[in-house]
């Protein structure tokens, strides 16, 4: 019963619901790309490139925004993030509905990408710091799990709502969050480094020690194909599914829904089996190459209905369904003093990474159409993660209650 209470206590819910705004924002681009691009007077034959433009404009500012609220997590303590990226990020997407040409569109999705970016490293470090080592890791599954299920109310949203709406509600749905956050309080372990004459939040200090730096890359690069498979195969699967003769219309916000659907159980399972067997690199393997399976699979479908479509992006969904533990092996691989910017900046680097994964598609593409292109990059992501998972430690049992040195 105390471990339920713990599992359940304020900085974990309010963490959860943080998250699950943040991917309703997110990936709400995703979602309604088509429909507002198409109002912003788009023709057909450019939705596919002004939609990977957007995304890597929205992928670049969660990129530089990691940077931002990692450091400050760790200079001016896990909350001040909370509170900061989603107010950031609430303000911008409200604006997102009053956008009137895809330039105004790309800058507010470069804004909305800087707040998003604050959210899962923050909420992760602060559940990985208040919880016991017992329950971290069923801790961080919960976040992740609740926070996926943004997905499938933004689909909903989506399909009831003008795209415009839809992002007024977001941007609200994080203002009323905010309430919430006044009442969480800060990490015991943070506190207690405040007090000490450490160096906190220099992100510099991860390039002066050879060691440090491999297991920064190492936790980077094992995330790798999870945004490979929702940066490419998920948003641009109305594509895709024509490429593959699919019998029906595919709509990109079903396809999300599903995966994430199977995504969040994907987090929850793993996260418990890493608990039972007490093991983070193990499972993270085992779903690297469930990631590849899947991919072969959605590529390469036996049946052409819609509905055999989206079981394909269910699959793939609980494939990369170690997003959790890929977030949790980031913050426990490094001290509390710089745990904050490596488990804010870890997530939104591989986000960024959809910039240079969406060019070499574009490239691929181009060359060998857009089955075998997206194919060459997947199993390239695959074989990066793989060799990145060798460089990193087991973290499963780690104390949390450690420093970097310089």
């Amino acid at each position: 019963m105390k471990d339920i209470k713990l599992l359940f206590s304020l900085p974990v819910v309010v963490a959860a619901l943080g998250y699950f705004v943040d991917i309703y924002d997110l990936l709400l681009f995703s979602i309604v790309r088509i429909p507002s691009l198409q109002s912003l007077g788009v023709p057909s034959e450019a939705l596919l490139d002004e939609g990977e433009f957007l995304l890597q404009v929205q992928m670049t500012g969660l990129l530089i925004g990691g940077l931002i609220w990692g450091i400050m997590g760790d200079k001016r303590g896990r909350l001040s993030v909370l509170f900061g990226s989603i107010l950031l990020y609430s303000l911008a997407n409200i604006a997102n509905g009053f956008v009137t040409s895809v330039d105004q569109y790309a800058v507010l999705r470069f804004i909305a990408g800087i707040g998003l970016a604050g959210e899962l490293g923050a909420g992760i470090t602060l559940v990985s710091e208040v919880l016991p080592t017992r329950l971290r890791g069923y801790g961080t599954a919960l976040v992740a799990t609740v926070g996926l299920f943004g997905a499938v109310l933004a689909n909903f949203v989506a399909k009831h709502f003008d795209w415009q709406t839809t992002y007024f509600i977001g941007g609200g749905l994080g203002l009323m969050l905010l309430v919430a956050r006044a009442s969480v309080f800060e990490s015991g372990l943070f506190v207690k480094l405040k007090e000490a004459a450490v160096e906190r939040g220099n992100f510099f200090m991860l390039f002066t020690n050879s060691a440090r730096l491999k297991r920064f890359v190492g936790c980077i690069l094992i995330g790798l194909p999870i945004w490979y498979v929702i940066g490419i195969l998920i948003t641009f699967s109305p594509e895709f599914a024509r490429a593959l003769g699919i019998e029906g219309e595919v709509v990109a916000g079903d396809a999300v829904m599903y995966s994430y659907l199977a995504l969040a159980i994907g987090d929850f399972g793993s996260g418990f089996i890493s608990q039972m067997v007490k093991s983070r690199k193990k499972i993270v393997l085992i779903f690297i190459f469930l990631t590849l399976g899947a991919i072969i699979f959605y590529l390469f479908l036996p049946f052409k209905t819609v509905a055999f479509f989206y079981i394909a992006c269910g699959i793939l969904g609980f494939a990369i369904g170690y997003w959790a533990l890929f977030v949790t092996i980031a913050a426990e691989q490094f001290g509390t003093n710089l745990r904050s910017t490596v488990a804010t900046t870890v997530p939104n680097f591989i986000r960024g990474t959809v910039v240079p994964i969406t060019l070499a598609f574009k490239f691929l593409r181009g060359e060998m159409g857009i089955i075998y292109g997206a194919l060459i990059v997947g199993v390239i992501t695959i074989i990066i993660a793989v060799i990145a998972l060798r460089s990193i430690d087991e973290t499963f049992s780690r104390d949390m209650n450690f420093i970097e040195e310089e």
